[in-house]
């Protein structure tokens, strides 16, 4: 498994649209194959930066949903609304305590 951790730094004006935007696509995420589980978190200091986790069965699973229509068409929508250059890990799990 693989983990995708990724960094936003959405505008101020920007973020209701960010997080509507997350809503209405969360469920094709998640559902895309490959994909294992998906959340979304927002600092709680600075409200304009978000963390998307995201498990992937692999890399050739990121990378397919990296290269699909479905990304590129949230991209398009997400890109214009950041005021940093966005980061991004990809990571394994070495330890999971419930």
């Amino acid at each position: 498994m693989l983990v995708r951790i990724v960094k936003l730094s959405i505008q101020d004006n920007h973020i209701n649209t960010f997080k509507n935007n997350f809503n209405n696509q969360k469920l094709h995420i998640r559902n895309f194959k490959g994909c294992q589980f998906l959340e979304l978190y927002n600092d709680k200091h600075n409200k304009n930066i978000f963390f998307t986790y995201s498990y992937w069965e692999d890399e050739t699973a990121l990378n397919n949903y990296r290269n699909s229509e479905l990304f590129k068409s949230i991209w398009a929508i997400t890109k214009p609304m950041f005021n940093a250059k966005p980061e991004a890990w990809s990571v394994d799990k070495l330890a999971s305590l419930p």
